[in-house]
């Protein structure tokens, strides 16, 4: 399959007057729709005449795979309608994204772990906020990685870009572990990063509705759009662009599910956005059952499937709320990063004249929720016809799982998750100090007990004395 032509998006974030010249640019390439991937990017669907490329000097084409670049993922979108991290707000994520001006050969996560709608860990470079402001955790998955892996310190909102380009200098050196990462990036740049006080907590919540008008708010509106075949008509497209800049709506957001949202729509102007959306003949009343999959990009064969699938849970009455589900093959690349995943398997060496039919393996994320990055095997090497029960199979078991994560274990297994940690709390400031992760502020390396540390030890954030810390013991979940 060839590759398609892409827009690099960074955070997936971009202003209605973007969107309209790459409308433009797109019709006069011969198009009449364009469409939406799963990096926040947006794709020319079909060949596009290269000889016409410099009439268009606003807009950089690119083929990820061939020219090694790669857009930046954030959870933009989510901010002011879904859960979110108190500091985290949407005039933040667009001053820490404009540090990115340059073009990553990395895939870069920007993201809220509060917030369901945006994965948090599938890209190379992954940075996640904490509850200090301004700080983030980050976790890397490099290629040839085979696990995501938290690194050993947290960076200041203004470091991330001189992190993240000097974790791709690095790159030749062939880095193995996160160790040799942090040492090799700190002797290249200075960092104002902060010691890690405690884990990464990433709460549990169903996958959310994105798709019709919802109140923000007492005055104002968000419209999340989603068109079932991933052609997002021009035509509608320049005018809802013309409609936002005429509301002073000043940005529009990519999902990673190939839809949009736009947000801030005044009240007063609602009926307007209803009439364009009739207009048009714009349908925001599409299933649950078919709204959450990740489907590859001009993939005939798995968007055929995912509507066999979909007929079969809508025939029988089957609730997916909260689920989401992923189509994949084995030769793929991509971090799953849905509740369930349908994996095709490669077909054995055909012999003779025998018709061998496509297999498929079904996992599913603990709890059902793909932040945790651990997948189990509930079937493999099913026949298509196999997946639509099995599918339903696993629905209801998500169901009498949901919000009892634990069931099913017993008190000495839950007990075996929970440890105790003795750890050193600042009086001043509450800064924690834990022996696991040392404090890289200071060059202390984890797994250096409180003791240890010489007298001249300082709080890193606000400098009390080391006297100052008192003993606490920390309980943790594994």
């Amino acid at each position: 399959m060839e590759e398609r032509y892409r827009l690099m998006i960074n955070g997936g974030v971009l202003s209605p007057g973007e969107l309209k010249y790459i409308c433009e640019a797109a019709e006069g390439l011969g198009l009449d729709a364009i469409s939406f991937g799963s990096r926040q990017d947006i794709i020319f669907p079909e060949k596009i005449d290269e000889a016409k490329f410099n009439q268009f000097d606003k807009i950089k084409f690119v083929k990820p795979k061939r020219d090694g670049v790669e857009n930046i993922a954030s959870s933009y979108v989510s901010a002011e309608i879904l859960s979110s991290t108190s500091w985290l707000t949407s005039d933040k994520y667009l001053y820490i994204l404009e540090q990115f001006k340059y073009k990553p050969k990395l895939r870069i996560n920007v993201t809220d772990p509060k917030q369901k709608l945006v994965p948090l860990f599938t890209g190379n470079v992954n940075f996640i906020a904490s509850e200090h402001e301004d700080y983030w955790y980050l976790y890397l998955r490099l290629p040839g990685w085979k696990k995501t892996i938290m690194y050993p310190a947290l960076i200041f909102s203004w470091d991330m870009d001189k992190i993240e380009m000097a974790i791709e200098a690095i790159l030749i050196e062939e880095p193995e572990d996160v160790e040799t990462v942090f040492e090799l990036v700190s002797d290249a740049v200075d960092t104002n990063n902060r010691t890690v006080d405690k884990p990464l907590d990433v709460p549990f919540y169903p996958f959310p509705y994105y798709e019709g008008m919802n109140r923000i708010g007492t005055d104002r509106y968000w419209l999340g759009l989603y068109w079932r075949n991933n052609r997002y008509d021009l035509a509608f497209l320049k005018a809802m662009c013309d409609l936002c800049s005429e509301n002073k709506i000043g940005k529009i957001s990519i999902t990673p599910w190939k839809s949009f949202i736009v947000k801030g729509i005044p009240e007063k102007n609602r009926l307007q956005w209803e009439k364009l959306l009739g207009k048009y003949g714009i349908n925001v009343r599409h299933s649950m059952l078919e709204m959450n999959w990740h489907v590859p990009v001009n993939d005939a064969e798995a968007l055929n499937l995912k509507k066999y699938l979909v007929t079969n849970f809508d025939q029988n009455d089957i609730s997916t709320y909260g689920l989401t589900f992923g189509i994949t093959s084995y030769d793929s690349d991509t971090y799953n990063f849905t509740s369930i995943v349908i994996e095709k398997n490669r077909q054995p060496q055909n012999i003779g004249d025998f018709i061998i039919r496509d297999t498929y393996n079904l996992l599913y994320a603990k709890n059902f929720d793909p932040n945790t990055r651990q997948y189990i095997m509930h079937v493999q090497d099913v026949d298509k016809v196999e997946l639509p029960g099995l599918l339903m199979e696993l629905s209801k078991l998500y169901f009498e799982q949901l919000g009892n994560e634990t069931e099913g274990e017993t008190e000495q297994d839950i007990k075996k998750e929970l440890s105790e940690e003795d750890v050193y709390q600042c009086s001043d400031c509450l800064t924690v100090y834990s022996e696991v992760y040392g404090d890289v502020t200071q060059d202390v390396l984890p797994n250096t007990p409180f003791e240890n540390l010489p007298d001249t030890y300082t709080c890193s954030l606000c400098e009390a004395p080391k006297s100052s810390f008192k003993k606490k013991v920390l309980i943790r979940q594994a």
